[in-house]
């Protein structure tokens, strides 16, 4: 069943080659420099494919339009294959949840007219929740598979190491299981594997063809407790088993696109152009090391 939506609507930059992997950018990597420098500087270094955050497109919407944002994208010759919706309220148990549904539409609605088929949201939350609380959980990933499925799209949870009720891939696996929903799934962020309570053995109990996307980052060797968001690095700058890690990926059946996301200040706000070369080689680096390229 999870399997299914990956298959259904699979088309162009969406259909990868069995066992291989393509580097991607998302745009919290270059949000400084704005859509127009970044989709531009990206071009440049010879990135394909992109992922998107709703609130990067809509500073350029403002002046000027969803059109605009997609003609730029076709005229770098750049693929949009992944969104981030940017939604809070949309999974963990909450009085304002079908609030969040109602934005979570809107955002639909935008990434849709931009042709994108797959997007994310991020088990974010304050409040540590109790046993019974992921009935709701489950219930609330449902219905927001039910909305997604209105726009011909799949959503993924990212889990994430901050998180109070879903920071690792087990927990992330099980309560996706018990949604089902053939429009609901999970991804798979290397940073937030490696920085919180996982074990590379945990990456076994993935399903074939269960992980729908990835974000492709690596850590420093330091203590776990001091990485936040500004020590993710360039995956083979650190000391996570990136290479075990994608043969791994490449084993349960995940061909798709690696998408850097990165936040330290030097890449946030550097030139698009020169980030994304740096990116590009290392990366390209170790997915050969890996045979997933």
């Amino acid at each position: 069943m999870l399997v299914a939506p990956a298959l259904l609507l699979a088309s162009g930059a969406d259909a990868f080659a069995k066992g291989k992997m393509s580097l991607c950018i998302h745009s919290n990597t270059s949000n400084g420099a704005g859509y127009r420098a970044a989709v531009e500087g990206w071009a440049k270094a010879g990135i394909k494919l992109v992922e998107l955050n709703a609130a990067f497109i809509e500073v350029f919407v403002k002046t000027d339009s969803l059109d605009g944002a997609k003609k730029l994208l076709a005229d770098n010759g750049l693929t949009l294959v992944h969104g981030a919706v940017g939604v809070n309220g949309l999974l963990e148990p909450n009085p304002n949840h079908q609030a969040a549904l109602d934005n979570l539409k809107r955002r639909l609605e935008m990434f849709s007219a931009l042709g994108l088929k797959k997007v994310y949201t991020t088990a974010s939350g304050t409040e540590k929740l109790a046993a019974d609380d992921y009935k709701v959980v489950v219930d609330h990933m449902r219905a927001v598979g039910e909305t997604v499925k209105a726009f011909n799209m799949i959503c993924s949870v990212e889990f994430i190491r901050s998180s109070p009720y879903m920071s690792t891939l087990l927990t992330a696996l099980k309560v996706t299981r018990e949604a089902a929903h053939p429009n609901f799934g999970l991804m798979f962020d290397f940073y937030h594997f490696c920085s919180g309570m996982n074990r590379l053995e945990d990456m076994d109990q993935i399903r074939n063809g269960e992980i729908n996307h990835v974000h492709f980052q690596d850590v420093p060797d330091m203590p776990r407790e001091l990485l936040d968001n500004n020590t993710r690095i360039i995956p083979g700058d650190g000391v996570s088993p990136i290479v075990p890690m994608l043969q791994k990926l490449a084993a349960k059946d995940y061909a798709g696109p690696l998408s850097v996301e990165l936040f330290l200040p030097k890449f946030r706000d550097g030139d698009p152009a020169e980030v994304a070369r740096e990116i590009r080689q290392k990366c390209e680096t170790v997915m050969r090391r890996a045979k997933v390229l």
